[in-house]
């Protein structure tokens, strides 16, 4: 083809909803919903605190990675990437603070852009959005948790019951 290279290649298939791992910030397990509605991916975040480090714009946060429960709460600084408008499922629009972090998804680690938002009345902790599915996947709309489902222990947290 004259020149022309074509590269292959091959997407990994996932669910509509997935476990996944933020490991920069200490979150093991955290349910997400894989949204090719959404084009930047979401956490879950409150106590959004702004501030200066070494003359950059950083911010505080913290996570709630279950649903139902507070257990495994943890409190993460990182610079701010971005700060942007978003418009939500209910069609508002917000000025939302984006961070960039790693996300292990499918056994596969990505850095993506993540915004920080309260989704305290929502389903999912996280939204992995098309800007991060992008990156070499697909996702079927009628499967769950291709990627494995997480230890019984962690679903059972994430229900906001404790081992029995």
């Amino acid at each position: 083809m004259g020149g022309v290279s074509q590269e292959t290649h091959s997407n990994t298939l996932a669910g509509w909803r997935e476990w996944v791992q933020l490991p920069e910030i200490d979150v093991p397990w955290i349910k997400a919903k894989l949204d090719t509605g959404a084009r930047t991916s979401s956490l879950h975040a409150y106590a959004i605190t702004r501030f200066e480090k070494d003359g950059a714009p950083w911010v505080r946060f913290r996570v709630r990675p279950w649903q139902d429960s507070t257990d495994d709460e943890t409190s993460v600084e990182l610079p701010v990437h971005d700060i942007r408008s978003v418009r939500s499922s209910t069609g508002h629009v917000q000025e939302r603070l984006v961070v960039r972090m790693k996300v292990v998804l499918m056994g596969r680690t990505i850095t993506t852009d993540v915004t920080l938002s309260n989704r305290d009345a929502m389903g999912f902790r996280m939204l992995i959005g098309r800007r991060a599915l992008r990156r070499g996947f697909d996702v079927s709309s009628r499967d769950s948790f291709l990627g494995g489902r997480a230890p019984k222990h962690v679903r059972r947290r994430n229900r906001g019951r404790a081992e029995s």
